[in-house]
């Protein structure tokens, strides 16, 4: 190929009226290039496109497309390969092609759907995108991995977050609610990152679960879930749930209750929001009072985020929840239908006519749990105390209680038993089990005394000394001096 310099050299020949021969003779360029360069009539730059040659593969191009662009719809265990692709070609459309030439044009279209532009997004204010994320905590003295609820406003760049143990469809909803009544409002629009906890996705259909259709009709929100795919989609709340990790969970928080934390994790914002948008220059508060403005209302009433479900007790009188985790209703109820409450947070056991029996902290996981709350058992334990010795209540019960009660006999034992049984529907399992506890060290275990210690630990603590009330000392000193000078006029 011949430089500009040498073109424009033969075009000059040219114009001084050489004529092709001479041209040759002068420069040594082949006749029928001299011709090419004299002949053309367009030297215009022209963009520097990648000529590929054809291959045998070439007309099955769309179809490979095609398989590749679907299998991205799929677990990616369970894709297409370029020997599957190459078999495929062989069996269906009679290839004749070798295996070398489908694996480079499988490469090539694979770089080119990975490498696919997005557009940017203009977000409108009153918008919302949600997703899970994870991190570790501190949960008492253990250190547990929990998911959080993240919760972003892409015009104005302002997020919340609530942590759970799961993403369950009431932990979405649960999450949901804490938010919008913090923030005052509901976003017009919520955007999903998928349907995890929210419904079921079936390829492109997904289904709401139950509850969290009736929290939308409750709140009146739209929602609008996002392409598996199309990462640019959820950007601003896939960058906020790294951002939450890397700043507000640095170091490992700590915390013994996990609703007091996520009340406290709403106020963490604040420090962020007094920052200037990244792109805008103006500080997030202010455009987060912009998002206010285009909130829904409130409803007047907060929604109940709660799952009724009837399961039925086993032999012991426990339901099994999620498949793998047992929690104690009472023994009465063995091989009986049980009304259960499934929270967020809770598991709430019903009595038949909806009353609460006993509320148990909800398990998540994929390891069996037996969670038991023995102020259901006392009662069935009063009347059957030869079951006391391999109860469970004895089990997990205080040393003192443990070692007070089996040194009584038996009708003592039983006593003990139903004044426990009944302190506890009066002032609640553990104030009965302090109370009993103290009245032990006190040596005075009656009926009187420990019902006085279970109302004090309710109240005002065992170790809260009595209010001394209102002085009498003005009342002293009006009285016993009036009474002073009446007996000084006596006298005189």
């Amino acid at each position: 190929m011949l430089t500009m310099s040498q073109i424009n050299c033969i075009r000059d020949l040219s114009k001084q009226g050489y004529d092709i021969s001479k041209i040759h003779t002068c420069t040594g360029v082949d006749r029928k290039t001299i011709r090419k360069y004299l002949e053309q009539d367009d030297f215009s730059p022209k963009p520097p496109v990648v000529k590929r040659r054809t291959s045998i593969v070439a007309p099955y191009i769309d179809v490979i497309t095609e398989w590749l662009e679907e299998d991205q719809k799929h677990w990616s265990k369970q894709r297409h390969t370029a020997k599957r692709i190459h078999e495929r070609l062989v069996e269906e459309y009679g290839f004749t092609g070798s295996y070398d030439s489908v694996q480079k044009f499988v490469q090539r279209i694979r770089t080119d759907i990975r490498t696919k532009g997005t557009q940017e997004l203009v977000w409108e204010p009153g918008c919302a995108q949600v997703d899970f994320g994870e991190a570790d905590f501190n949960e008492d003295t253990n250190c547990v991995r929990r998911k959080y609820l993240t919760v972003s406003f892409p015009y104005s760049n302002d997020g919340f977050n609530q942590v759970f143990r799961g993403e369950t469809a009431e932990c979405v909803c649960q999450g949901l609610q804490d938010i919008f009544h913090y923030i005052g409002g509901v976003p017009k629009l919520l955007i999903f990152d998928n349907a995890t906890g929210v419904g079921h996705r079936v390829m492109d259909t997904i289904t709401e679960t139950k509850l969290f259709s009736c929290f939308r009709a409750h709140y009146g929100f739209r929602i609008r879930f996002c392409n598996p795919h199309a990462g640019h989609e959820k950007g601003n709340v896939e960058n906020k749930v790294g951002t939450s990790r890397r700043n507000l969970f640095v170091p490992v928080p700590t915390y013994h209750d996990i609703e007091e934390f996520n009340r406290s994790l709403l106020d963490q914002h604040k420090k962020k929001a007094e920052e200037n948008h990244y792109k805008k220059g103006t500080e997030i508060a202010q455009l987060f009072e912009e998002d206010k403005k285009h909130f829904l209302p409130l409803p007047t009433k907060p929604f109940n985020v709660c799952r009724y479900e009837t399961y039925r007790a086993d032999g012991y009188g426990k339901v099994c929840v999620d498949g793998k985790h047992f929690y104690s209703t009472k023994p009465e109820n063995h091989n009986k239908n049980v009304i259960v409450g499934i929270r967020a947070h809770y598991i709430d056991v019903l009595e038949p006519n909806g009353d609460l029996l006993v509320r148990h902290m909800r398990q998540y996981g994929a390891t069996r749990t037996d969670i038991n709350d023995y102020s259901t058992s006392l009662e069935m334990l009063s009347k059957n105390i030869g079951a006391w010795s391999n109860s469970g209540f004895r089990k997990d019960a205080p040393q003192l209680i443990r070692d007070y009660i089996d040194s009584k006999p038996r009708s003592e034992q039983k006593s003990c038993i139903r004044l426990l049984n009944d302190l506890t529907k009066q002032y609640g399992y553990q104030a009965a089990v302090d109370a009993f506890e103290q009245a032990i060290r006190n040596n005075s275990v009656n009926r009187s005394d420990a019902a006085i210690l279970a109302a004090r630990i309710i109240g005002y603590g065992i170790d809260t000394p009595p209010e001394p009330g209102p002085s009498l000392e003005v009342y002293d000193q009006t009285f016993l001096n009036g009474m002073n000078k009446g007996e000084e006029a006596v006298r005189s």
